[in-house]
């Protein structure tokens, strides 16, 4: 165990590329934060920055990357399409580029599978996320998105855009909330068996996280000398997905990156496996539409 580099880990997606095994999540992290977090981040060793059109932070992230010094072909960065942009998948990626400072991104994702008219609580009626996809096509091959992918789709969804026929393009990455209370074991081995790579978010659970105060995992960690939260992340990796922790902090983002030299065994691994708890950090109530179904399990 004690030569394992975590930190320098990937993952070969569908493409061929290879996606780091950690990075930094941006979601919910304040204005004039991100920036400063980005290039906190960037500097402790991070390769893979993961924000999207909808957390209103992409001009920061990108003054972020530029402040790092990290040359823009050494950072892995993930942007997500908006629910309310589905008719524009081309215009809105190119706000996403101009916001980010940058020509390409790396991965370029559906954040959610409904298509919202923007201003209503509603999904257009001669439009869904399959037209999305076919837009989405359309950007491989323009040398702005290395790779195309999906987030926040459930089995159901999956199975109705790999079965329509204008699904040319495999997505590249699956992006799900992935945590010891709420594993999604079925959802992960579908997308594998589709040749569709995880990512998971929320992966320390989110703000003031009840993981945090887990009796297994705390135990755990403490056994092994380290923090709940480096439990976590070495777990997700060790599971084969990677993941996007979030923080502003520059000591946690550090503490964070602090998973080299050591692993768990697959007994640990069982143990936190066998976390009974359940709960989701983020939930489909605020959509027009259902996208979670209660089926991942």
């Amino acid at each position: 165990m004690a030569a394992v580099k975590n930190t320098a880990h990937t993952f070969t997606l569908n493409t061929g590329d290879k996606i780091p095994a950690i990075g930094l999540g941006t979601w919910q992290s304040k204005p004039h934060e991100v920036r400063a977090a980005v290039e906190a981040a960037l500097r402790a060793g991070y390769r893979h920055i993961d924000t999207a059109a909808a957390y209103g932070n992409e001009s920061e992230v990108g003054a972020g990357i530029k402040a790092s010094g990290v040359p823009r072909d050494q950072v892995w960065l993930t942007t997500k399409l908006n629910v309310t942009d589905h008719k524009r998948v081309a215009a809105a990626l190119d706000d996403s580029l101009a916001k980010l400072g940058v020509e390409y991104v790396d991965l370029y994702l559906m954040h959610w599978p409904a298509s919202v008219i923007p201003g209503q609580k509603a999904v257009y009626d001669d439009w869904n996320f399959v037209n999305t996809w076919s837009e989405m096509q359309k950007l491989v091959g323009t040398g702005k998105v290395r790779n195309i992918g999906v987030s926040n789709f459930a089995i159901k969804n999956l199975e109705i855009l790999l079965n329509d026929p204008s699904c040319k393009t495999t997505p590249a990455v699956n992006q799900i909330e992935l945590h010891p209370c709420n594993p999604s074991p079925k959802l992960v081995a579908y997308a594998t068996d589709k040749g569709i790579y995880s990512t998971g978010y929320s992966c320390l659970g989110s703000t003031n996280s009840p993981l945090y105060t887990n009796a297994t995992l705390k135990a755990l960690a403490e056994a092994k000398g380290k923090t709940v939260q480096q439990v976590l992340l070495v777990w997700g990796i060790q599971k084969g997905w990677s993941v996007i922790p979030k923080s502003v902090t520059p000591a946690r983002i550090q503490a964070n990156f602090d998973i080299d030299g050591w692993g768990l065994t697959e007994e640990e691994v069982k143990t936190i496996d066998g976390v009974t708890d359940r709960f989701k950090v983020c939930n489909d109530s605020w959509l027009p539409v259902k996208v979670f179904f209660g089926d991942d399990e």
